[in-house]
């Protein structure tokens, strides 16, 4: 089974992102586009390659420009593959695009903490519990510094 493309991975990734931010299904994306929720989920793991056309359905249906799919898309995506047919020396080195797991931006706790976050309608509420979970982060920062620096 061959690997999947590093911008297949980061494409689906930020599928799965956009889907998730909004609240939708697996299901009710496909039904939108007409696929099945299997088909979704191979299109956000990259192991499916998403065509053109396939791609202005998706954000035409999440809401999002195409080029939302290729945003923060890491500068060595394509290091991890031979450009095949050019030539080319240096592009079949083996590379890590970039770590899935350890993007906070993807993880589905974020996600769901940012809709439920947007569901307060209260703008001074939504504002003082931003700055209550920023400082929360800051203590615990400096707790974790400082206790590194204590051993």
């Amino acid at each position: 089974m061959a690997r999947s493309h590093p911008v297949d991975v980061h494409v689906g990734a930020r599928m799965r992102q956009r889907r998730t931010l909004l609240g939708m299904s697996q299901e009710k994306l496909g039904t939108a586009v007409g696929l099945t929720f299997q088909q979704i989920q191979k299109y956000e793991r990259g192991s499916n390659r998403i065509g053109s056309s396939r791609l202005f359905e998706f954000a035409k249906v999440l809401d999002v420009p195409v080029s939302y799919f290729f945003d923060e898309m890491p500068s060595n995506a394509l290091a991890g593959r031979p450009m095949s047919g050019r030539g080319r020396k240096g592009f079949g080195e083996a590379g890590t695009p970039f770590e899935q797991e350890k993007d906070p931006l993807i993880k589905r706790e974020t996600l769901e903490l940012v809709r439920a976050y947007y569901k307060i309608r209260e703008s001074k509420v939504r504002k003082r519990i931003f700055e209550m979970v920023k400082a929360v982060g800051v203590a615990s920062h400096a707790e974790t510094v400082g206790a590194r620096k204590g051993r």
